[in-house]
């Protein structure tokens, strides 16, 4: 039963503001951060504590690299890889993502600073799922509708809702996480970002 709801997770907001203006989070099942980063084709980079540390050194990756690498922090959560990207969408890009889970659970969500965003659910690279987190009425995937009690209860908001045009803020993203919560067993927290060492690594960006 879902718990953790789009409620509980406003924290990442309000306390990481420049990571939440555009990221990606990924969770890879029965992987090491090194597997995961090598079935990505990555390189490995300098480890790195603490998301504010991450945000710099992405951008400073970059401006470096003229916009051609991504950095990409991981550390592995119980059986559990968390991947994280600053301005990043390697982890819902499908033709990187699904190949790379392969045997295993991957989940990914995305926001850019322009709007778009998307929630990737794979399965030994099968796309189980996939949706704009603002927009969960139209969904793709082989098991499109299997999480839709959970999506209810997270608080994503659909257009047969209620409180669909009610005023207040806009929860998909909260929701996203609650989801990925939801689906992986794995609580994104506050601690967490800010105290773990990540193994690092980078990929080419297309």
């Amino acid at each position: 039963m879902t718990t953790t709801t789009a409620a509980d997770c406003t924290w990442f907001e309000e306390r990481f503001p420049d990571l939440a203006e555009a990221y990606c989070f990924t969770l890879v099942r029965g992987l090491r951060p090194a597997e995961v980063l090598d079935r990505l084709g990555g390189r490995a980079e300098p480890a790195l504590t603490g998301t504010d540390a991450v945000v710099e050194a992405a951008f400073d990756l970059v401006r470096a690299s003229d916009g051609r690498r991504q950095l990409l922090a991981m550390t592995s959560v119980g059986a559990w890889t968390l991947l994280i990207e600053p301005n990043g969408c390697t982890g819902v890009t499908e033709d990187r993502a699904l190949p790379a889970s392969a045997g295993t659970r991957w989940v990914s969500h995305f926001v850019n600073i322009n709007g778009l965003d998307a929630f990737l659910w794979a399965e030994d690279t099968v796309r189980r799922l996939w949706f704009e987190p603002g927009f969960p009425d139209e969904r793709w995937g082989t098991t499109p509708d299997e999480l839709l009690d959970a999506m209810h209860d997270v608080g994503f908001r659909f257009g047969d809702d209620e409180e669909a045009d009610a005023p207040g803020p806009d929860l998909s993203a909260p929701a996203a996480f609650a989801l990925a919560e939801h689906l992986t067993g794995v609580a994104v927290t506050p601690e967490l970002l800010e105290r773990t060492t990540f193994a690092c690594g980078s990929v080419g960006t297309r």
